[in-house]
């Protein structure tokens, strides 16, 4: 990981913590109508990535992951990337949601890529990881 990914994750004692909402698995199934075996599908396939969290350490995903169909199309391979950099599932979360003032709208990356910013979203990700 390069010095600039590492000094964005150390903005927080824990970078999660930047992440206003969460879904856990459970709740994935009953919002989308989906079977459990679909949504751990996602999860595999890494379409979404999670994390253990809360008292009862439940998968949950970042509810910005989301839209109204499932997970968000443009973020699977802004994963890939910044996996392939080595970044484990809690650093990639902690870097699309670290702020930067630097990106065409006010936020993180994944407000970015949300408002249709994938590709700088992911040159900066490329930049980053490798």
């Amino acid at each position: 990981m390069t010095e600039s990914a590492q000094d964005a994750l150390q903005d927080s004692p824990d970078p999660l913590d930047r992440v206003p909402a969460w879904v856990t698995v459970p709740d994935l199934v009953e919002r989308y109508g989906e079977r459990l075996a679909t949504v751990r599908r996602w999860l595999d396939d890494r379409d979404l990535i999670g994390v253990r969290r809360g008292p009862n350490k439940a998968l949950s995903v970042p509810a910005a992951f989301l839209d109204e169909h499932g997970p968000l199309p443009a973020l699977r391979g802004t994963f890939t990337v910044l996996a392939d950099g080595g970044m484990d599932d809690t650093e990639v979360i902690g870097w699309l949601f670290a702020p930067d003032a630097t990106l065409p709208v006010d936020g993180a990356p994944i407000d970015a890529i949300r408002a249709g910013f994938k590709t700088e979203v992911r040159r900066r990700a490329m930049e980053t990881a490798f």
